[in-house]
């Protein structure tokens, strides 16, 4: 299970939904405070949802099948948050008294997405090795 590279993308991406988020902040307000993700409940759902489906990705390492389909929904539900993020940082962008910064913590779906890429061409490319061995049979 942990030799194979897609465990270690998925592990990768594990760390990036479900740590980083609590380290790196998604944006700075106008009055100086850090907005973590943790203080909008959708955000919660949405990271934690992503990790369960990268949890259960790895747990899943038998069925190459369930994997790459758990990895594609993984991809869609990034795909949400990133929209979501871009969707609130150009409401951002509006502020009339200081624009806010934006923080490293919206990029982080980004990342998540190629290593989620990665690690399905990795499980794609498993999964025709074992067919091409059974057609020899």
């Amino acid at each position: 299970m942990i030799q194979r590279i897609q465990t270690l993308y998925l592990l990768l991406v594990f760390v990036i939904t479900g740590v980083l988020p609590f380290v790196f902040p998604l944006w700075t307000t106008a009055d100086g405070k850090q907005f973590l993700f943790i203080q909008n409940q959708l955000y919660v759902i949405l990271f934690g949802l992503s990790t369960t489906l990268t949890l259960l990705s790895i747990i899943s390492y038998k069925k190459r099948q369930n994997q790459f389909v758990i990895g594609r929904l993984n991809i869609i539900l990034n795909l949400i948050l990133l929209g979501l993020f871009v969707y609130h940082s150009l409401n951002l962008s509006g502020e009339t008294p200081v624009v806010s910064e934006k923080g490293i913590g919206m990029f982080l779906p980004i990342l998540a997405i190629v290593l989620l890429g990665f690690a399905n061409k990795a499980i794609k490319k498993d999964e025709d090795l074992v067919k091409s061995v059974d057609r020899l049979r």
